[in-house]
């Protein structure tokens, strides 16, 4: 059982979103595990399928998949960030996409059988999970077009606007895989923004 002080940044965060009842907020913690990884792990593999909802408490992880044998990151998730494999949560086939902790990084974890089963009752826990899905889902759609519509030097430059210590956390190559270039076109665009 997860003491609530122990969630006390991630109630905030929740609260932001949507404003909750003391006994939503029971509830929520109620079904909320903490989950340390340690720095390069893996919390879910790659076929496994996605049974639980994750958010980041501290640390930094990535969700990726593989590509002709190379790993290509197609997200980051920073403090309070959702993090999910939505296509294997929501169809329950297993997923071709990993989620791994970047450096030491501690998870919470809300089995989402038993969230799903709280919407029933609690219509105020389902709203605001909607939104935190519309939310990601809006971020996803964001990053699609960024690929579609922007030169890489233009979506560096729009990454490192969202996410200044990004170069300081995250190893090039997960960045230059997350922005569909080489490490060799990053290297250019940094050296060209110096």
């Amino acid at each position: 059982m997860v003491n609530k002080t122990e969630l006390d940044g991630f109630l905030n965060f929740l609260q932001k979103i949507q404003s909750l009842s003391p006994e939503a907020i029971d509830s929520i913690v109620g079904l909320c595990s903490l989950i340390s990884i340690r720095k390069n792990q893996n919390l879910q593999e790659i076929g496994q399928k996605c049974r639980t909802i994750y958010f980041v408490k501290e640390g930094l992880a990535r969700i990726y998949y593989l590509k002709d044998g190379n790993e290509v990151t197609e997200y980051f998730a920073f403090e309070n960030d959702l993090i999910i494999r939505a296509e294997s949560l929501f169809t329950g086939k297993p997923s071709k996409k990993a989620i791994q902790a970047l450096e030491n990084t501690v998870f919470i974890g809300i089995p989402s059988e038993a969230l799903f089963e709280l919407f029933d009752t609690k219509p105020e826990i389902e709203r605001l999970f909607r939104k935190i899905i519309e939310q990601a889902y809006v971020a996803t759609v964001l990053r699609m077009e960024a690929i579609q519509f922007h030169a890489a030097e233009e979506r560096y430059a729009l990454l490192f606007s969202e996410k200044p210590n990004l170069i300081q956390q995250i190893p090039l190559k997960h960045i230059a895989s997350y922005l569909g270039i080489t490490q060799v076109s990053l290297s250019r665009i940094r050296a060209s923004i110096r």
